[in-house]
């Protein structure tokens, strides 16, 4: 981890640019893509790679200018946070999905398991070379947490929705582990489904968890939220799976915070993690002040150590404008530096 005291990240995604997705079938899918979305890329397929890493450099040094201290690559190569890797396994049928309730409560395509679920090659290991080659800053990499990953498929092989989850598990670790090898600082698993799924978290999605993490060496974070702003409009005020990842082997919890207005009482029971506390809405047109910011921040202080606190955007921001997701950063980052400077006025005044 970064020296630096309130390090500021994002959660993984930054806006992919209109020369490389059509935005109109992004948005207008309104369901995040399980199977295979082919239609949102406007380059050929001969020239895809090149043009997600034009546009992964984008994402870089807007990152970097907006005064970020740990930056992912945006993931500017996914049609969404989970598909790049699920289709990638063996044991799933992407071609012949199955219609499904999704978390929105709307219905949605997705993957078939008809076989033994099993990484094989690494699918990330490319991104994580390309972004550790292109900055100084330290990186995060992100994958689909195996509860989250069990909750998107249909299974009609293992019979048993622990079985998928631990199946998934292992395909993840395989994953995680060759990322850390490739000069990823910290990977992080997207686990919104937990939030989704109580009743199955509970029997299951800790232990899931912390198969995936094993030999993973840290920091790893997990990252759960109510769904994208631009899904879900209406956000319940407390998570209805939270303390329960005490008992995980991730050293970070990230959470949202802002749009819904947390209440941050319910971080005493993270009191052994590290927490990465979301401070910007992205379900709201306007840009925040440096000053909302710093107060968001310091309603964190009032539950969790400054040296147990990130500071991160509440989710992905992959549906936002461009110009609106630097300047929410940029805010994030100023916001970040106010309250660093009141800390260390504190430590001189006591000194």
């Amino acid at each position: 981890m970064t020296k630096t005291l309130l390090p500021t990240t994002v959660v993984g995604s930054y806006p992919q640019p209109d020369w490389l997705v059509d935005r109109a079938i992004l948005v207008g899918n309104n369901v995040v893509p399980r199977v295979r979305l082919k239609a949102i890329w406007r380059a050929a397929e001969d020239a895809l790679e090149q043009a997600q890493d034009d546009a992964t450099l984008i994402a870089i040094r807007d990152m970097e200018r907006a005064g970020i201290d740990i930056i992912t690559d945006g993931e500017m190569r996914r049609e969404s946070y989970s598909n790049r890797f699920a289709l990638a396994l063996d044991g799933v049928d992407v071609d012949n999905p199955a219609i499904v309730v999704g978390r929105a409560g709307k219905p949605t395509p997705v993957p078939r398991i008809t076989g033994p679920i099993r990484r094989r090659h690494a699918v990330e290991v490319r991104d994580v070379e390309f972004l550790r080659a292109n900055t100084d800053r330290q990186i995060k990499i992100t994958l689909p947490g195996p509860f989250t990953l069990s909750m998107q498929a249909h299974d009609e092989y293992y019979g048993d929705p622990e079985a998928v989850a631990m199946a998934y598990a292992e395909a993840v670790a395989e994953e995680a582990r060759d990322l850390k090898a490739a000069g990823a600082d910290i990977i992080q698993f997207d686990e919104p489904w937990l939030q989704a799924r109580p009743e199955q978290a509970m029997q299951f999605g800790v232990k899931a968890l912390n198969r995936a993490l094993e030999g993973v060496p840290g920091p790893t974070v997990v990252h759960l939220c109510f769904g994208y702003a631009a899904m879900v409009a209406d956000k319940p005020s407390g998570y209805s799976f939270l303390s329960q990842l005490a008992d995980s082997a991730a050293e970070q919890i990230s959470i949202e915070a802002a749009q819904p207005k947390l209440d941050l009482g319910i971080l005493a029971d993270l009191s052994n993690k590290t927490i990465m506390l979301g401070v910007l809405d992205l379900g709201s047109a306007e840009v925040e002040s440096p000053q909302t910011v710093a107060a968001r921040i310091r309603a964190g202080l009032r539950h969790v150590a400054a040296e147990r606190l990130v500071i991160a955007p509440d989710c992905g921001m992959k549906y936002l404008p461009r110009a609106r997701a630097f300047g929410k950063l940029s805010a994030m980052a100023a916001g970040a530096a106010i309250v660093r400077q009141e800390l260390a006025g504190d430590c001189r005044g006591k000194g």
